[in-house]
């Protein structure tokens, strides 16, 4: 049987594909990211941009800084009531097109291309949906992921923005200068707010749970795992699997027993963990000098060293 997903795209585990499991109930903390945000870098310096966002912006507690490709549009048209847009992207000259509302009509002043209302007011494309256009016309914009950081004062108070504002390896990478052809670009990520375990049962285990014990374990983790906890560990999880080159913790430590971050995980002797991205809407694809671009990331670990405790997802 082949691997399926659930519709919030994770993995599902494979049936009979671990005869020889140690225990008959197993868990795996699942976390997976549902929300987002993307913008220039440089915005962070403009005061109206982070007015306008910072409400709008305070469930998001991670952050990925990288590179995007510039984009160049070439000439805006309208076609039997459609809008065309030429742009050049990484040496492609892609042609992306939107209906075009009633009452609204393509205007142009100089180079600058826009949609005219009724009121003589413009408008233009949403800027995330122009780019998701775009990412699917030139079969996928690379996001090289730089730095992975988290933000989570008392209570959740503190946002990524307000980290972001003040974000030593931010200016460090700003200094060391953006390759030629790209862009410094910051995508937040909101991650779900309740928890997600996976539970598989082996009934020809080595050892089984005749107290209930392990379930309590599982169903403990599931409804106690706390924002700061679940935050910090999808946070690992991520630098850990795409080897940002400005990160420094975590790359070569995780997972492990020593971690403070793990230890309700260790303590409840759960099988492993798992972070997701896997959102539709995203405009590019992420990757990393190590991994490669893609719309769907699932950085899985187990968190024990016997062969009989292995992850029960599929490869």
């Amino acid at each position: 049987m082949g691997t399926n997903t659930d519709s919030a795209g994770s993995a599902i585990p494979k049936v009979g594909i671990f005869p020889n499991a140690k225990f008959d109930v197993e868990h795996a903390l699942s976390i997976y990211a549902y929300s987002f945000n993307t913008f220039a870098a440089p915005f962070l310096y403009d005061k109206s941009f982070i007015e306008s966002t910072k409400q709008s912006t305070q469930s998001f507690h991670i952050y990925l800084i990288g590179y995007l490709p510039k984009m160049r549009t070439n000439i805006a048209y309208e076609e039997n009531g459609t809008l065309c847009i030429s742009v050049t992207l990484m040496g492609k000259d892609v042609v992306v097109r939107f209906p075009i509302p009633p009452g609204l009509k393509l205007s142009t002043d100089g180079n600058e291309w826009f949609m005219l209302d009724q009121a003589g007011e413009r408008r233009w494309i949403d800027p995330t949906e122009f780019a998701s256009e775009v990412n699917k016309s030139a079969g996928g914009i690379p996001f090289t992921v730089k730095y992975i950081g988290q933000s989570y004062g008392d209570g959740g108070s503190r946002n990524a923005i307000d980290r972001l504002l003040k974000h030593e390896t931010l200016q460090q990478i700003s200094v060391k200068g953006v390759p030629e052809g790209s862009v410094l670009q910051i995508l937040l990520l909101e991650i779900q707010t309740n928890n997600q375990i996976f539970t598989v049962f082996y009934p020809k285990a080595k050892d089984m749970d005749t107290d209930g014990k392990r379930v309590r374990n599982g169903l403990d983790k599931l409804f106690r795992t706390t924002d700061a906890e679940r935050i910090s560990l999808y946070e690992a999880a991520l630098i850990r699997y795409f080897l940002p080159e400005f990160n420094k913790e975590f790359k070569n430590s995780f997972p492990s027993t020593n971690l403070k971050v793990l230890q309700d995980c260790y303590k409840k002797d759960f099988l492993g963990l798992v972070a997701e991205i896997y959102i539709d809407k995203l405009p590019f694809r992420l990757c990393s000098e190590s991994v490669k671009p893609s719309v769907y990331h699932a950085a899985q670990y187990d968190l024990h060293n016997d062969a009989d405790r292995k992850m029960f997802f599929s490869k």
